[in-house]
């Protein structure tokens, strides 16, 4: 199985800490965000990984290298030029996906135990041309669900901005867990240039391609986004769990 860990961003939110080093490369319990998540995507058979790449590259390439790739296949998508956001990402990166099977997106500054295994077989199973790991958890932004679980928009939960829809009336909210199945088939979709959000797109395309949620509320799912959030984190039972579970 193959996965992309979206790991370019800038870590504004971690500052000073990524002023010297990639948010990627921030610990979080001793260990760096970007061991965890490989650490992760291996437990479930994960064998190729594509990281993108752009806030100190050479760091993320260097600390690659010496854990010997985690012994598996580990490629880089160089966005070094300029920052191509999630959308971008995977258009660059698309030389570097075998566009025989679908590939796992997943963001850097996240752990959660969802069942990946669970979510591909769900993703085989329904045919979408992107499935999206979600839960039942606050949140500031929802996706919005029909009953099939099929997406139908979104909503910023503190401003009441809906995109895709008129109304959420009848629609399920939920918390993205920031996991991704993507059919490769999705590139001859893209028709947007540079920069550009993948939540933008999914939204544009759901109108005629089956985008799915994989609702799992019992996983846990925590974010290390800032520098406050990881001290928050560290300290929990649920981090330790996870930890030890990874390991």
């Amino acid at each position: 199985m193959q996965a992309m860990i979206l790991a370019a961003g800038l870590g504004t939110r971690l500052k000073p800490i990524t002023d010297s080093k990639p948010k990627a490369l921030v610990e979080v319990g001793g260990v760096s965000m970007l061991e965890i998540t490989i650490k992760y995507l291996k437990k479930f058979g994960v064998d190729r990984i594509i990281i993108n790449l752009h806030h100190f590259p050479d760091q993320i390439k260097s600390f690659v290298k010496s854990k010997y790739s985690f012994g598996i296949e580990i490629l880089f998508s160089d966005e070094s030029d300029v920052l191509l956001d999630t959308g971008g990402a995977i258009k660059k990166a698309r030389p570097l996906i075998d566009p025989s099977s679908p590939f796992i997106l997943i963001a850097v500054d996240i752990l959660s135990n969802l069942d990946l295994e669970a979510m591909i077989a769900f993703h085989y199973k329904n045919k979408p041309i992107v499935t999206l790991g979600v839960k039942d958890r606050p949140t500031s932004r929802s996706l919005l669900f029909n009953d099939n679980m099929l997406l139908k928009g979104w909503r910023n939960n503190q401003t009441g901005e809906l995109k895709g829809v008129n109304s959420d009336k009848d629609l399920i909210p939920l918390g993205f867990s920031v996991v991704h199945i993507i059919e490769p088939a999705i590139f001859e979709l893209i028709e947007e240039e540079g920069a550009f959000s993948i939540i933008d797109l999914y939204l544009r395309l759901m109108v005629h391609y089956k985008i799915a949620g994989f609702r799992q509320d019992t996983s846990t799912w925590l974010e290390f986004g800032r520098v406050d959030n990881i001290k928050e984190v560290e300290k929990t039972e649920k981090f330790k769990d996870l930890l030890n579970w990874l390991n």
